[in-house]
């Protein structure tokens, strides 16, 4: 959205009859925009920091250079510039130089609202900000928690990076359900704990898939839904090959800012599912809630205030 100020320029120029001039980009927004597009490796985005951060002088640093600086290998970035959509470092090399050689003729002034930790700040706000708008209609969060509440026993699967998100959701969703069980594992781990979910009567699977998503996490709905469990997926993408094997998909930015991703949304949509699990089932909530505080309060679980 516009400022005042800028408002007040394009109105200006409509009176007058001349077009407003486009706002122009400063070098760091053209990176972001050029990185943000693929989903990079931590140890790629090491790379893509320091080219936002010293675009002026990386733009005309030889591969061997730009390595040693990053304190990577050469390999790593040719893949790099692949990853990012060039044929190789020299094709990002020319459009790096192009960026920067703007800024030294007296292109557009670099912003200076924030740092690089404000600016992944920002990110997450506007993923919140999305998953509000996609929380209009909680009728899908409200079913699904039902569901998840009623399937005897639950299971949460998270490996690798979503093993997090699984254990917090697992860790709280004991307090309300008789029988969580979490899949931290891959492999056959994973397929036995899932084959005897369903043979104890569960129904549905709870998994979570953050980037860099792992195959072993395909495998693993796919053994699900083939034992005849029903999955609901939390990710960030609404399409790709997990979310075509769900049965329902919560699709949610993450940050991804930063060397490592961060889960702000993904986070909001664990509880709006614990939320919906407690309102699914109030009179088995409350007594296992007060009988957990019972326990706690005898074994001295928490700090008192």
């Amino acid at each position: 959205m516009p400022s005042p100020q800028q408002a007040r320029a394009q109105a200006s120029a409509i009176t007058s009859g001349k077009a407003a001039p486009e706002a122009e980009v400063s070098p760091s927004a053209q990176l972001r925009t050029l990185f943000d597009r693929p989903r990079l490796s931590p140890g790629q985005r090491r790379i893509a920091q320091y080219l936002i951060e010293n675009i002026t002088e990386a733009a005309f640093l030889s591969i061997t250079d730009l390595a040693d600086r990053v304190g990577v290998s050469q390999p790593s970035v040719t893949r790099f510039a692949s990853a990012v959509g060039f044929s190789g470092y020299p094709a990002l090399r020319e459009k790096l130089q192009s960026i920067a050689l703007g800024t030294l003729a007296g292109g557009p002034a670099e912003e200076i609202e924030g740092n690089e930790l404000q600016a992944a700040v920002d990110a997450e706000i506007e993923n919140l900000e999305n998953l509000r708008r996609d929380f209009a209609d909680p009728s899908r969060v409200i079913d699904i928690g039902r569901k998840l509440s009623s399937s005897m026993p639950l299971t949460v699967l998270g490996l690798r990076i979503s093993v997090s998100l699984a254990e917090y959701f697992a860790y709280a969703s004991r307090r309300i359900h008789p029988d969580v069980r979490l899949v931290t594992r891959g492999g056959s781990v994973a397929y036995d704990a899932l084959l005897q979910s369903r043979e104890a009567g569960g129904t549905w699977v709870l998994a979570f898939s953050m980037p860099r998503h792992a195959q072993e996490t395909l495998t693993a709905v796919r053994v699900a839904r083939g034992a005849g469990l029903k999955v609901a997926l939390i990710t960030d993408l609404a399409l790709g090959p997990l979310a075509d094997e769900a049965d329902v998909v919560f699709a949610t930015g993450t940050g991804s800012r930063l060397v490592f991703d961060s889960y702000a949304a993904p986070g909001v949509v664990c509880a709006a599912l614990l939320q919906a699990m407690t309102d699914a089932d109030p009179e088995r909530t409350q007594a296992r809630l007060e009988e957990y505080e019972q326990v706690a309060d005898q074994h001295h679980f928490f700090l008192r205030d």
